[in-house]
């Protein structure tokens, strides 16, 4: 029997996860975790720990969801609301720290707070996070983390609307493939 070559195939090409907004921005908060426990918080602490893979699983699942995206919507769906979770986990660690010693929580609508949310609007790359997080105190640091957290959530929460607007759209990987194998029977049936 003679093939029939699909050219485009039923498997889409998978994305590239450092393009992503969300990523980019996990990927800072990470590493501003890191040298936020590093330096402030003791080694002994299970905290550390915590915060630490709270903003790594938040940076590597976004790239996990990203990259199983060519072949099913359903992990990808379930990989970026494990990366929302742990991020939101992160966010409560990071509040925890301020009330705990005595620190305030920028709250929205003041001076830093706006600064803040305007430079995570302008800004993706970790380095330029970096080298302001570097010359700042620990309570300044919280609520910069606190702040490109909640934004980053904000993007995986109209990333996951995406992917439920196009699943319905489009469908998953089964109808896809589905469709096509019913495409080619027809194709090889006429071919006949």
């Amino acid at each position: 029997m003679k093939r029939i070559a699909n050219q485009d195939g039923f498997i889409p090409r998978q994305g590239n996860f450092k393009s992503l907004i969300s990523y980019q921005k996990a990927e800072a908060i990470y590493d501003i975790t890191y040298y936020f426990c590093t330096l402030f918080l003791q080694k002994s602490d299970r905290t550390v720990d915590q915060m630490i893979q709270a903003a790594r699983s938040g940076k590597q699942n976004i790239a996990e969801g990203s990259s199983v995206s060519s072949t099913s919507s359903e992990f990808e769906i379930k990989l970026i609301n494990v990366a929302k979770a742990s991020l939101q986990e992160l966010l409560i660690d990071y509040e925890d720290y301020l009330r705990t010693r005595g620190h305030l929580q920028w709250q929205e609508k003041s001076a830093q707070f706006e600064a803040m949310r305007k430079l995570g609007r302008e800004h993706n790359d970790s380095r330029f996070f970096m080298a302001m997080v570097t010359t700042r105190p620990p309570d300044k640091i919280a609520n910069m983390a606190i702040i490109l957290i909640k934004q980053t959530d904000y993007l995986l929460f109209r990333q996951l609307k995406a992917l439920e607007a196009k699943f319905l759209d489009e469908g998953g990987m089964r109808e896809k493939m589905t469709g096509i194998r019913k495409q080619v029977r027809k194709q090889q049936s006429k071919s006949l």
